[in-house]
């Protein structure tokens, strides 16, 4: 904002020493040019803010040299949200796609962008996951054509007829169109974290888990006597580590034990190169949220299933 003598008065904006740390987002004075009006010109600059004193503000952008910037030449700024990480840029089917790999023997069929998945040899119930059309992108039919697919698939396997779609998308909104409503349960979040952040988040547990690992698989636990009061399963993929079937018994929580579950797993997918951690976390389940929430994981999407019939549904 310029006074009455023309010149720009610092401090007009909400930057500062405080900002030192943070990405910011700066529009300065280009001295010595004209703007396209005939007034002073002006360019904006994003970038993390590494100082700030002594009349000038310096600004790292994201590729090149940090810009010092004289404070009195900052018309306008404000901080901003950090940029995602790499890892939470990766698309929903992407990201989603790697839920295949806790079921190795898993049957999977292209509905165009879709997947129909089943799992033909489950241990117990069929999980949810395992046996949904993942319904992410484009099918190359329409609605109704897809919504009969999914149905037809799931008929010649005995299975109810599920699609596991992202919360607000159009996906959702086709297949609602189509007759298919929500589940009524299952919501579930799909949360990224650094392996290394959040092993430093879980410093040294005061208990100790004992691993056992099978493939591609750990299985971490914890005992009373011969049965596990604490477990938890991790499957690597790539440099990718997937928490799931994380449990406490109830008389045993809130001891540490769910984290030293989780320590003991990320330990053994560093050990093999993991630096992304994945898991879904119900978007009902506040304590699991909490903990998650307090290591690190970010949200990244929410999942939920449709159906079309009142089946009974399988296991998630």
């Amino acid at each position: 904002m310029a006074n009455e003598q023309g010149h720009h008065d610092p401090g007009r904006h909400l930057l500062g020493p405080h900002v030192v740390g943070r990405r910011v987002v700066v529009r300065r004075l280009v001295r010595g040019e004209t703007g396209p009006t005939g007034g002073p010109a002006m360019t904006d600059l994003l970038g993390e803010c590494v100082a700030w004193g002594d009349g000038v503000a310096v600004v790292r952008p994201e590729t090149g040299p940090a810009v010092e910037i004289p404070i009195g030449d900052i018309v306008s700024g404000k901080p901003v949200p950090p940029r995602p990480s790499v890892r939470h840029r990766v698309s929903v089917a992407d990201a989603e796609a790697r839920v295949a790999g806790l079921w190795p023997g898993l049957e999977t069929v292209a509905l165009g962008a879709w997947v129909l998945r089943s799992d033909p040899a489950p241990v117990g119930r069929p999980r949810r996951r395992a046996n949904s059309c993942l319904a992410v992108g484009d099918p190359g039919l329409a609605p109704a054509d897809a919504a009969e697919a999914i149905r037809a698939f799931y008929a010649e396997r005995d299975r109810p007829a599920l699609a596991h779609v992202e919360v607000g998308s159009d996906e959702e909104a086709a297949l609602a169109g189509a007759g298919w409503r929500p589940l009524g349960d299952g919501d579930a979040e799909y949360r990224l974290a650094s392996v290394a952040r959040v092993r430093r988040a879980l410093g040294r547990p005061e208990r100790e888990a004992d691993l056992s690992v099978g493939g591609a698989t750990a299985t971490a636990s914890i005992g009373d006597g011969c049965d596990p009061v604490a477990e938890g399963r991790a499957t690597l993929d790539g440099d990718w580590l997937a928490l799931h079937d994380l449990a406490v018994d109830p008389a045993h929580r809130r001891r540490g034990l769910a984290t030293a579950v989780v320590a003991a797993l990320l330990e053994w997918g560093a050990e093999r190169g993991a630096t992304t951690a994945w898991l879904h976390v119900e978007s009902d389940n506040d304590a699991g949220r909490a903990l998650y929430d307090a290591l690190g994981f970010v949200p990244h999407h929410t999942m939920r299933y449709l159906t079309r019939s009142y089946e009974s549904p399988v296991d998630r």
